[in-house]
């Protein structure tokens, strides 16, 4: 009986902590009431989290998606004070992020922030050498939508960021898939997508502090997700996985930072997951 009361007390203190971080995190954010975030890959998954958890924390969110509609659907998800809003747009077309951009500025002033979200992890080869290969056009995708489209969006976030003379964040979506290749199956190019954000955040980072610009710029590794590319068993998850609820919380964290810190690299896992 003492033993189900300490676990009890223990549950209920882990609790009121997770509270108290959580409140401190929303605290930290005021400089970010009322401004402007981008998210890319918002119609679900991880892309869908951030933009509600964003939003509850008083921002703005613009989310950028193929299929829009489902972006509007989560305004009635926010609690805060924040609101959500869509722009169709396919971040794999230099033109279509464009006029995106574009959009956004004249719609809401400037981009304060940028979430990287948007990718894809088809499985299959690249040669002949398995027996469910890729075709050329479906591993150049994988590389324009999880490479091309966050250099083109920090491009022109950066673009806006500096006309509003605003020190703004950009936030890569990476995984730890961009720091090791796991040694599985079907991994194709993603794995060197990935690792090519790594170096693309890291080059960013030292061209704007070159120039002694205050733009931060993160890279955010998770592990697995519980998301549609997380591989599973008869519907079942084949390996422990974070949400993306977890994912999205990182986000809300790395924005609290003090405008003097910087978060370069996040790296977050389930406590049980391994190595490949």
């Amino acid at each position: 009986m003492m033993a189900y009361q300490a676990s009890r007390k223990a549950k209920s203190q882990m609790r009121s902590c997770m509270f108290c971080l959580h409140h401190h995190i929303l605290m930290s954010m005021q400089r970010w009431q009322g401004k402007t975030a981008v998210i890319s890959g918002a119609s679900a998954g991880i892309g869908a989290a951030i933009c509600v958890v964003l939003a509850d924390a008083g921002m703005r969110v613009v989310g950028l998606a193929r299929r829009p509609q489902l972006v509007d659907q989560l305004q009635s998800q926010v609690r805060g004070n924040g609101s959500i809003h869509s722009r169709r747009c396919d971040v794999s077309n230099s033109d279509d992020v464009a006029a995106t951009f574009k959009w956004i500025d004249e719609q809401f002033g400037n981009i304060h922030a940028l979430v990287n979200n948007a990718g894809i992890f088809p499985k299959g080869h690249i040669t002949e050498i398995g027996d469910n290969i890729l075709s050329e056009e479906t591993l150049m995708s994988v590389v324009d939508i999880n490479l091309k489209g966050p250099v083109m969006c920090a491009r022109h976030a950066v673009a806006s960021m500096k006309r509003a003379s605003f020190d703004g964040h950009i936030i890569n979506i990476n995984s730890i898939a961009g720091h090791y290749v796991p040694f599985a199956d079907m991994f194709n190019v993603y794995p060197g997508t990935k690792h090519a954000i790594t170096a693309f955040t890291e080059t960013l980072a030292n061209e704007l502090a070159y120039f002694n610009s205050k733009i931060k710029i993160t890279s955010l590794s998770p592990g697995l997700v519980d998301t549609d590319m997380a591989p599973r068993v008869d519907g079942e998850l084949s390996f422990a996985a974070l949400s993306p609820q977890d994912v999205a919380e990182a986000v809300l964290y790395v924005l609290s930072t003090p405008p003097h810190v910087n978060i370069k690299e996040l790296t977050i896992t389930p406590v049980s997951e391994k190595r490949l």
